[in-house]
């Protein structure tokens, strides 16, 4: 099981940028996929990126172009760095690590999701 720990939410004005990181641990970290997700209270966990072990990414069409999503295997981390962020990006961000990069844009395939960090974007 991997364990993850979000830092890096906040509040930001639209157009700004946050950087947002996971820190993972425990056994066998590195053959994990890695992702970010987002939710709003009362709508579903909505997937933003993720990435597989060897550096192929996915992210979603809502936020190409403006995020990016990079791993540094030396500190065991995950970043999603955001851009041009816009009010509808508020959400609860959460770090998630799948034994498959198969399917890591769907919550069910998660097998580890970090406590979520707030991100807050206003005009």
């Amino acid at each position: 099981q991997v364990q993850l720990v979000e830092s890096g939410g906040g509040l930001v004005q639209a157009g700004g940028s946050l950087r947002l990181s996971c820190t993972a641990s425990g056994r066998a970290f590195r053959s994990y996929a890695m992702g970010w997700f987002r939710q709003i209270a009362g709508k579903e966990r909505d997937f933003v990126a993720g990435m597989s072990w060897n550096g192929v990414s996915l992210v979603a069409d809502s936020v190409k172009g403006r995020f990016t999503i990079s791993t540094d295997n030396d500190e065991n981390t995950v970043n999603l760095q955001m851009t041009s962020l816009r009010p509808d990006d508020t959400a609860v961000y959460y770090c998630a690590a799948a034994r498959s990069y198969r399917g890591i844009e769907i919550p069910a395939r998660i097998d580890s999701w970090g406590q979520g960090t707030q991100v807050t974007v206003f005009w």
